[in-house]
């Protein structure tokens, strides 16, 4: 009922009177000005008081013009009526100082309050404009008390959500939470109820249907005008085909990857089983010697068993951190590569230090140095120079947290400063129809999901050319800390 009110109020203020209406409602306040005077034995010894009520009144909802009118009418009203001697127009020199003040006074006070008008007109033009742009948002735009009750619910959470405004309103938010979710809900309120900021962070929603969307949510707090926390406000934006698409593209740069490991593999494969073959020749047609082939034979078998091993690293899919040595994660990839870069006369430099570990998934990581290890070999000419760095270290950053750092260095062609910007942007590549553009987005990801920060330095100045990749992977995730 109050919020009727208000705007009645707001409308009543805001749209553009006749000027008869308006000059005849001062005249009338004026009038109303002398009958309360009349009625009120108390007014007989201030009848300034009144008049002065009168003007402000009318400044406030008549515009300052019409004020002016009831002021000069107010001056006509009290001198008729309230000085000595009455039902007469004429003063001495005090009482037309005192009218004179009055005058004063009350053209100032109607400036005020025409002045206070027109601002909290402006303020239900800007409400009414905001309340607009709320309602007419695609994103889902709502507000919860400190304990989660939900007071607002705009149109595009009614498209997002499937509920209406009228089957939410009073109720909890939980209701559009998973159950398995619902410690986060109740912890994000506790920290806006303490004053602590929510970063925007992407999870997942319960349709009324019971399905399940993918959001990505942004959760500020509400304030009283003294400070305190009232309330929140959450935007959410529905992403889940944006979240698919990312899906496809992981999972096409991994076959894309799974084809070069192929390759690779095939290559490793191909030699102890050539070598399996002649030893098995040999033992069947010496044998003086057939313990010593089989022998042999059988290392060769397990190298076989090593590489397919090693295979599996990179296909195996882990749901939870492991505690893992990143150096010898990184010689595994490398092993692989070892024929590609020896073909191409690639000196490599190694600076391992094998007591770097980390909690990770370590077939990801694979995947990471894969891409790493082969962008720099296909950047680097016949004869060029590949150097890999791993070390314990700190964060480059206020908080320094622990970890490794992984570096990749190479002296080939360089990217360009036009480039280099977009070297993590999906389907962007330098190497035309022989890149997909997905290998250092899908790296950044990789990085991403570790807590982690990767950094690229390149030139491409003659003689100076080359490319840098840092890994800073922290030693332990956030959530475990």
């Amino acid at each position: 009922m109050g919020r009727e009110n208000s705007e009645t109020l707001s409308l009543f203020r805001s749209t553009r009177l006749s000027w008869p209406f308006r000059y005849g409602g001062a005249l009338a306040s004026v009038v109303a000005g002398v009958s309360v005077w009349g009625l009120s034995p108390f007014m007989h010894r201030e009848p300034f008081a009144i008049f002065v009520l009168a003007v402000v009144f009318t400044a406030r909802f008549l515009g300052f013009g019409p004020a002016v009118i009831a002021t000069a009418g107010s001056v006509v009203a009290i001198d008729f009526f309230a000085i000595e001697p009455r039902f007469s127009l004429g003063v001495g020199g005090a009482d037309l100082a005192r009218l004179a003040l009055f005058v004063v006074i009350s053209l100032l006070a109607a400036s005020l309050a025409r002045q206070r008008s027109q601002a909290e007109v402006r303020a239900d033009q800007t409400m009414e404009r905001m309340a607009a742009i709320v309602e007419s948002s695609e994103d889902a735009i709502y507000s919860v008390t400190p304990d989660g009750i939900i007071t607002s619910w705009n149109h595009g959470a009614e498209e997002l959500y499937g509920y209406a405004a009228d089957e939410v309103m009073g109720k909890s938010v939980l209701l559009t939470v998973p159950p398995e979710l619902a410690h986060e809900t109740r912890a994000h309120l506790d920290m806006l109820t303490d004053g602590q900021p929510i970063d925007s962070y992407q999870t997942e929603r319960r349709r009324k249907d019971g399905s399940l969307v993918q959001i990505l949510l942004s959760i500020s707090p509400l304030r009283s005008r003294k400070g305190k926390v009232v309330g929140a406000s959450a935007i959410a934006r529905d992403v889940t085909t944006k979240v698919r698409t990312e899906e496809a593209l992981r999972r096409n740069e991994k076959l894309v990857t799974a084809g070069r490991l192929t390759a690779a593999i095939a290559h490793e494969i191909n030699n102890p089983l050539e070598a399996l073959t002649n030893l098995l020749y040999l033992a069947r047609n010496d044998p003086s010697r057939t313990n010593q082939h089989l022998a042999m034979a059988e290392d060769e078998v397990q190298r076989i068993a090593d590489l397919a091993q090693q295979t599996l690293g990179f296909v195996r899919e882990v749901s939870d951190a492991r505690p893992l040595n990143v150096t010898s994660t990184l010689e595994e990839v490398l092993q692989l590569y070892g024929p590609k870069l020896s073909a191409k006369r690639i000196q490599t430099t190694r600076e391992f230090d094998q007591r770097c570990e980390i909690w990770g998934f370590s077939g990801e990581l694979r995947q990471l140095f894969s891409n790493l290890i082969m962008n720099a070999s296909e950047a680097v000419s016949e004869g060029g120079h590949l150097r890999l760095r791993v070390c314990c270290s700190r964060e480059w950053s206020p908080d320094q947290r622990e970890g490794v750092r992984v570096v990749v260095a190479d002296n080939g062609s360089g990217i360009s400063r036009r480039d280099l910007p977009r070297v993590f942007e999906p389907f962007y590549t330098t190497k035309g129809e022989r890149g997909t553009g997905l290998g250092l987005w899908l790296s950044e990801g990789i990085v991403r999901k570790h807590q982690g920060l990767i950094r690229v330095r390149s030139c491409t100045r003659p003689g100076q050319s080359g490319t840098v990749f840092s890994v800073f992977l922290p030693a332990k995730l956030a959530s475990q800390n």
